[in-house]
């Protein structure tokens, strides 16, 4: 990066001062300029600086994908201070660990996340100011599709965010800004193996990353990005609201994913790129107002957060006309490292079946190592390391934590791939998900890929569960797509002429849905903790 390298901040005021009049945010049926976003976020500032705001103050943004969320960013950053984006779906054990670890000082949150999680658990916490937003308001049409819950009743020492912008309107704080090396926020692991972590991205990360995403997917002025992906996650954030600042882009806006609604927002506003984990376009498919015209706008629609089985792409581009590009990335990379490239066809790996995740975007470095530590032949499963600009200072007051992850500036993703001669990387699954059976190696991946060929199979994962003859055997879960049918005896004969002995499902159950996180990835650590699966090794040892 030039050493003259402005920061998001900085050059969303250049557009300002260059193109005010240009739409910036789209919320349902209201659109807000680049100078309106720079005045509401002006007011907000002005607002967070009576509350004893300073730089380097944490605060926290509790809250759906609103208007209110990227005000309350460029406010943070505007006075130096630091956004801790929080996943709406916290509950309180979890929502308290997440504020006393970062040592927010400030909450902003939806009305309904205060009243029913933040309101219980805040009053033994550092955070000094609640400041609570409605969904329903910087939008006009209130329609009763749009799916916005109820304004509730309200307790506790708290302000409207509503009447803050109205109060300190026209008002702006004293100049700050923060500089390239500042923290630009902390974004919360999912927290897998532990309690979630804060992964600190400087200002530095930020603009790198999204400036290259901007290029290598064509962002630009005349760009309309829909806000598919959750702005608390490192995808929602660096893949949708930051290139959109920087490439002055309109970001199209549906509050949380509902199908339907999101569906409607596209028709409506037409746009071009997209980004999300594939189980939000299997849900916008299956949803019974879907057509193909509705993707005929997007020149770009790009797929992350988990490998894609080569049959649901296949299925994605017959019903859509596009063709889904795969993308892959990390918090703790600061979002993408690999793209496929625009006018690129992902190929499949002919050892793994894998359909490529994309090629490194410029600026990163690769490196596939083995269970020694030693770099591996293009071709050949290893873990994943990646070095780049985006690679994170490290874990929020963690340095043993960040010392295990970034070791000589090399990220171990825990993630088990393999890179072909021509730059494509494949994932093959995560490190910790393999399955051991009778020393055989399975990835569930591969036994997943193998399932969602099956016309039936909306969904599927597989874990590896306790087996006193192999070790650990074979555990599927599937979904089924409306209004489909199959039993579990005729997706094992499915898989049995596609899979090896020791990698077919020992048990194949059907559920209405999977277990998912709020940015759309299935939870095989959930199915793993149902009670049935502490009890298999008894039950199998039976049969």
């Amino acid at each position: 990066m030039a050493p003259d390298q402005k920061t998001t901040l900085e050059t969303f005021q250049d557009h300002v001062r260059q193109a005010p009049d240009d739409p910036q945010l789209t919320y349902f049926d209201t659109t807000l300029s680049v100078r309106q976003v720079d005045e509401l976020s002006d007011a907000m500032a002005r607002a967070l600086e009576s509350f004893g705001i300073a730089p380097g103050a944490r605060i926290a943004l509790f809250m759906q994908n609103m208007p209110h969320f990227a005000i309350t960013l460029l406010a943070a950053w505007k006075l130096g201070a630091i956004p801790v984006p929080l996943n709406p779906m916290l509950r309180t054990t979890e929502l308290k660990h997440d504020l006393d670890d970062s040592g927010a000082e400030l909450l902003v949150a939806l009305d309904n996340l205060w009243e029913g999680v933040a309101r219980d658990v805040v009053g033994s916490t550092g955070v000094r100011t609640v400041i609570i937003a409605s969904p329903r308001s910087l939008q006009h049409r209130d329609d009763n599709r749009l799916q916005l819950e109820e304004d509730v009743s309200v307790t506790g020492d708290v302000v409207r965010f509503e009447d803050l912008l109205v109060r300190f309107e026209g008002k702006a704080p004293q100049p700050r800004g923060a500089s390239l090396d500042d923290v630009a926020f902390l974004c919360y692991t999912s927290g897998t193996t532990g309690p979630s972590k804060g992964s600190v991205s400087t200002h530095r990360n930020v603009v790198e990353i999204a400036r290259t995403i901007c290029e290598v997917a064509d962002l630009d002025s005349h760009s309309r990005v829909l806000g598919l992906a959750p702005l608390f996650h490192i995808t929602g954030i660096m893949v949708q609201l930051v290139p959109a600042l920087l490439a002055r882009s309109v970001l199209i806006l549906s509050y949380r994913y509902h199908p339907g609604v999101m569906l409607d927002s596209i028709k409506e506003h037409r746009p071009t790129f997209s980004v999300g984990p594939i189980t939000a376009y299997i849900g916008l498919l299956q949803h019974p107002e879907f057509s193909k015209d509705h993707f005929r706008s997007f020149d770009r629609v790009y797929s992350g957060g988990a490998p894609i089985s080569p049959s649901t792409a296949r299925t994605f581009e017959e019903r859509t006309g596009q063709q889904l590009l795969g993308a892959y990335g990390m918090t703790e990379a600061t979002a993408a490292t690999h793209l496929t490239p625009k006018g690129e066809r992902s190929p499949v790996d002919p050892m793994t079946g894998a359909l490529s995740v994309g090629k490194a975007i410029p600026g990163v470095s690769v490196r596939i190592i083995d269970d020694a530590g030693s770099d591996v032949p293009n071709g050949t499963p290893g873990e994943v390391l990646l070095s780049s600009g985006g690679v994170i200072a490290g874990y929020w007051h963690r340095p043993e934590d960040t010392a295990a992850t970034i070791r000589d500036g090399w990220l171990h993703s825990g993630d088990i791939g393999v890179v072909d001669d021509d730059g494509w990387l494949y994932l093959v699954d995560r490190k910790k998900d393999l399955i051991n059976c009778s020393g055989f190696k399975v990835w569930p991946r591969e036994v997943e890929d193998a399932l969602y060929e099956h016309p039936a199979v909306l969904e599927a994962a597989v874990i590896g569960v306790p087996d006193p003859y192999r070790g650990e055997t074979v555990k599927a879960y599937v979904s089924l797509k409306e209004p489909e049918s199959v039993s579990s005896d005729a997706l094992q004969d499915f898989v049995r002429t596609r899979l090896a002995a020791y990698k077919r499902p020992e048990v194949i159950e059907i559920l209405d849905d999977l277990p998912k996180t709020s940015s759309g990835k299935i939870l095989r650590r959930a199915l793993r903790e149902e009670p049935s699966n502490g009890l298999s090794a008894a039950s199998l040892d039976q049969k």
